[in-house]
């Protein structure tokens, strides 16, 4: 079985039964589940505004959607993934 590290090792696919054939082969990482996991934070948060292509925000809803994932959690985790590339790489 292939252990999938960040989402960005998920493909697109074109319909249910192709998704299927993957998650047979493939599953995500206990950290991965555990990132995917809501949990209150007691710290205070910011809200910020962004603004996005109608398109790429379907894409990202849709996403989300078939993660069973609020697609607002879900693009903080992709965040914060990135970030830690990021601080990796200073």
């Amino acid at each position: 079985m292939k252990v999938i590290h960040q989402w960005s090792e998920i493909p697109e696919f074109g319909d249910e039964s192709e998704e299927a054939r993957f998650w047979e082969s493939h599953e995500l990482s206990g950290r991965l589940m555990a990132a995917s996991v809501h949990e209150a934070d007691s710290r205070e948060s910011t809200t910020i505004t962004l603004r996005f292509d109608p398109r790429m925000l379907s894409r990202i809803k849709r996403i989300a959607r078939a993660r069973f994932l609020n697609y607002q959690s879900m693009m903080k985790q992709w965040l914060a993934e990135r970030l830690e590339d990021e601080m990796r790489r200073l």
